[in-house]
């Protein structure tokens, strides 16, 4: 009994020991590197974040800078080249659009769809579609109808799983508080919902991002209110709205106001962020809507842990939810953070002066593991912005383009080593697949297929999907 007891105390004591390591080796795994700076000739103040494409490499937009000075899309390889693809207002009177504020979505197809608000120029902004090369497409020009009703200033897309993009406006529709909207790669656009069309604005207004598609095949998403405040809001494809919850007006709201955009998580639960309440501090909060429409605060910001979120949260592939915010920390230049779905927060990073501060949009995880971001500018003879890596020990996985599906669709799926792949399955069946390249694959989702994890075996390994792919009817 007394060896094994000894034994049992061995194997404990080995367990922490490892445990202990295992917590070391993340903390020094997380480190943050600047990928490339912004000069103004390449593009001046990025917004939006980044994404990654079929060919390993990632795309963002700056609103200002570029061959005309508003704004670009730009590529930057995992090694840190940039290259201005595309700068806008390069046609007459700006035609192609000016001053976009988000990233563009990658399509099933392989290009690249995106929004220019062109609220600096004047304009009411454009949808477009654009090659890895750089070849844009104009497919709308809103405020293309009387009065705006079709809505003005986009606040970027999603791409659904019937095939078609969906946003929402800023400003513009019936009562001039934005739009949801749908858009088909070919351009066909049609204007499905006008906010502030019930009594007081109950149903929100003016909303910063695009929705998410659920689970269920319906879109979620939040919007403002006039006098701060906010709501949560289920839309249906087949036009029906409905206020899930709706945040306090004013300030020191302690449920948190104005919040941002939604992520879901595997269970159908929703997380996001709001930009100010929380408590006295007023600075921001993280939240948890659940799958039965529980409303639950999970943490309050207190500047010294951030303040002031720049975007919604990122659901990892550790299952934990990622996010930034714009000021807060012990410089007050912003902070990368953790929080799990069970609501236990940790700054992972702290920005500081002068080099780059105030991380905005939000932050992409890699197929590589890593989280990437941009902040907007820096100090005195600092850069006009940059692209920056954050790394947090995580592993390899892929990443389907769209996120969901019918079988029988045909899905990107992004990752790397992907050469000499054996098998793709989708929530454990398999799927026809064809390798494309080192960096993406296409499959079609196969009959049987249901919501989870998308697994690809790789010459040197299994890598897996997180968020889930959602298979729908």
């Amino acid at each position: 009994m007394k060896n094994s007891k000894a034994l049992l105390n061995l194997g404990v004591a080995l367990a922490c020991a490892a445990f202990i390591f295992s917590l070391a080796a993340r903390a020094q795994a997380q480190t943050l590197s600047y990928l490339a700076d912004f000069d103004g000739t390449n593009g001046f103040g990025p917004f939006g974040g980044v994404i990654q494409a079929t060919d390993g490499n990632f795309y963002g937009t700056t609103t200002n800078g570029g061959g005309h000075g508003y704004g670009n899309v730009y590529r930057i390889t995992p090694s840190g080249e940039i290259t201005s693809i595309y700068d806008f207002c390069k046609r007459p009177n700006c035609a192609d659009g000016a001053t976009p504020e988000s990233a563009p979505v990658l399509g099933s197809d392989g290009n690249l769809y995106g929004t220019t608000n062109g609220f600096a120029y004047g304009g009411y902004g454009t949808v477009y579609k654009m090659t890895l090369s750089g070849e844009l497409t104009t497919l709308y020009t809103f405020c293309s109808l009387a009065e705006c009703a079709d809505g003005s200033v986009p606040n970027g897309l999603m791409q659904a799983s019937d095939g078609n993009f969906y946003g929402t406006t800023f400003s513009g529709g019936n009562s001039n508080a934005g739009t949801i909207f749908k858009i088909t790669p070919a351009g066909q656009f049609t204007s499905l919902y006008s906010f502030c069309s019930l009594a007081n604005c109950a149903d929100g207004n003016s909303p910063v991002y695009s929705p998410i598609e659920g689970s269920d095949g319906n879109l979620y998403g939040a919007a403002w209110e006039y006098q701060g405040g906010g709501v949560l809001y289920r839309f249906t494809l087949a036009g029906n709205y409905k206020a899930l919850y709706s945040f306090c007006r004013g300030i020191f709201c302690s449920g948190g106001s104005g919040p941002l955009a939604l992520v879901q998580d595997g269970n159908g639960n929703f997380f996001g962020t709001t930009q100010y309440g929380g408590g006295s501090d007023d600075v921001g909060t993280l939240f948890e809507l659940t799958a039965k429409q529980q409303f639950i605060n999970l943490h309050n910001f207190d500047k010294t842990d951030g303040a002031y979120p720049s975007a919604g949260l990122t659901l990892a592939s550790d299952g934990n939810l990622y996010g930034a915010t714009v000021e807060g920390g012990p410089a007050d230049a912003g902070t990368i953070f953790e929080i799990t779905t069970a609501g236990t927060f940790r700054t992972l990073y702290t920005f500081a002066h002068p080099y780059a501060f105030n991380p905005t949009g939000p932050l992409f995880q890699g197929t590589d593991g890593s989280f990437y971001g941009a902040t907007p500018g820096g100090n005195g003879d600092g850069p006009l912005g940059t692209v920056f890596k954050f790394s947090n020990g995580l592993g390899q996985s892929v990443e389907t383009a769209p996120g969901a599906g019918a079988v029988g669709k045909s899905v990107l799926i992004l990752g790397n080593g992907l050469t000499g792949s054996s098998s793709v399955t989708f929530n454990g069946v398999a799927a026809a697949f064809a390798v494309e390249s080192d960096t993406y694959i296409k499959a079609t989702v196969p009959t049987g297929a249901t919501t989870g994890t998308v697994s690809v075996v790789t010459p040197l390994g299994t890598l897996n999907s997180n968020p889930q792919f959602v298979v729908t009817k």
